[in-house]
């Protein structure tokens, strides 16, 4: 249609909202469907944020706010990141946006020219490649192997970088592989940074307090301080603190890309919910006990899934370190066939049929760049996840 911007015919639906939907359609249908689609923590949002947001209606903090952020906010944040990450930040190289993924988007929107190339090691979260059309550059995709934990090699991004290059897009731990670099797998990655002074690093840091076992979780700009001019951090609270729905992401970075992402943040959205700034403000700098006990629960879930899908008959399933998800490979089902005579030809169709003959939805892999994998959430409870790989494995079973 002439009248859409050709730039949206660059851009694809996001699968994970796709087959979210689909779940939901097909339980109001009556079907008793078990969804692990979506990524998104099934605790509750704790109690001291909730009143704090509920104390910021009451005062009457419920005005427009500065384009990047509340100062308190913002000075919150720089708190963290020095705190945390032993990164330098003044409150005013902060942003704060409606969501990482607003963030994600103002950067790109700010800083690529048309033809300006975005490396994105697959598999990817399903929204960057499209972030990266949108705003007129082009998406380079790395892909990754399973025998290297789904995690780009030095020798592959270097081999990957152009003079065209302007970012490098890092999201550990991973959607949707789980996977999570550490501190010698980035410093591999940043040293061959610092031998291509024009490549910026854009790394989403959203899982970060979501690792397991004895991993320390380490960012680029903190593991080769030297990078820290050209590094936009980027975190939120929607994962670690349970506030999906309060939509609040934040970064920060050199003063001439927040200036840019304040300017554009003005003419588009300007600033984000007064009051779910005043509860994310609680967040980070009230207790943080919490974080440890649930990352325990999704640690526990997250062995009881992997044990379970590796007994699953055509599937394999690494451990990841971090995030709440698991990224099978079901390779050795390719080629079989469904009771019903169906032969299954891609993860798509794995998905599929999964769906449709045992109620699990799922989200293929090459969704995410690389397959044939999918993606499971175990964001939900333990129940809920016996059930859904005692149904994986017997849909495995009636494979022929």
């Amino acid at each position: 249609m002439a009248f859409i911007a050709d730039a949206l015919l660059r851009v694809k639906p996001s699968a994970t909202i796709v087959v979210t939907q689909k779940a939901r359609d097909l339980r109001a249908a009556g079907r008793d469907i078990i969804s692990l689609s979506v990524g998104e923590p099934d605790f509750d949002t704790p109690d001291n944020i909730k009143k704090a947001a509920i104390a910021a209606i009451e005062r009457g903090d419920t005005k427009y706010t500065p384009v990047a952020g509340i100062q308190p906010l913002r000075e919150a944040i720089a708190q963290k990141f020095k705190r945390e990450n032993g990164l330098d930040y003044k409150p005013s190289q902060t942003i704060v946006g409606t969501g990482g993924k607003h963030i994600l988007f103002n950067a790109f929107l700010a800083t690529v020219n048309p033809g300006d190339e975005v490396i994105i090691p697959a598999p990817y979260w399903v929204s960057y490649p499209d972030m990266v059309a949108i705003a007129g550059g082009v998406p380079v995709i790395v892909p990754t192997k399973m025998e290297h934990e789904f995690k780009l090699q030095a020798e592959d991004l270097d081999r990957a970088i152009t003079p065209k290059t302007k970012w490098l897009l890092l999201n550990s731990p991973s959607n949707p592989s789980g996977a999570a670099y550490t501190r010698a797998q980035l410093k591999a990655l940043t040293d061959v940074l610092l031998r291509h002074p024009h490549v910026w690093v854009l790394t989403d840091d959203i899982y970060e307090h979501l690792t397991y076992g004895d991993f320390t979780f380490t960012t680029p700009a903190q593991v080769e301080p030297a990078l820290i001019d050209r590094t936009l951090t980027m975190n939120g609270v929607s994962k670690s603190y349970a506030m999906t729905g309060w939509r609040i992401g934040y970064a920060a970075g050199p003063d001439v890309l927040i200036k840019a992402m304040d300017m554009l943040q003005g003419q588009q959205t300007s600033g984000a919910c007064s009051i779910a700034q005043w509860a994310s403000v609680e967040a980070l700098t009230g207790p943080q006990d919490f974080i440890a006990e649930r990352r325990k629960i999704f640690e526990s879930r997250r062995d009881l899934v992997v044990s379970m899908l590796n007994q699953a008959k055509y599937l394999k399933c690494p451990s990841p370190e971090g995030a709440f998800y698991v990224y099978p490979s079901c390779a050795e089902a390719i080629g079989k066939k469904t009771p019903d005579g169906k032969v299954i030809a891609s993860d798509e169709d794995f998905v599929s049929a999964l769906l449709e003959m045992e109620g699990v939805a799922v989200v293929q892999g090459s969704a995410f760049g690389l397959g044939p994998n999918f993606r499971i959430s175990y964001a939900t409870s333990t129940s809920v996840l016996e059930d859904a790989c005692t149904k994986i494995q017997r849909f495995c079973a009636s494979l022929n």
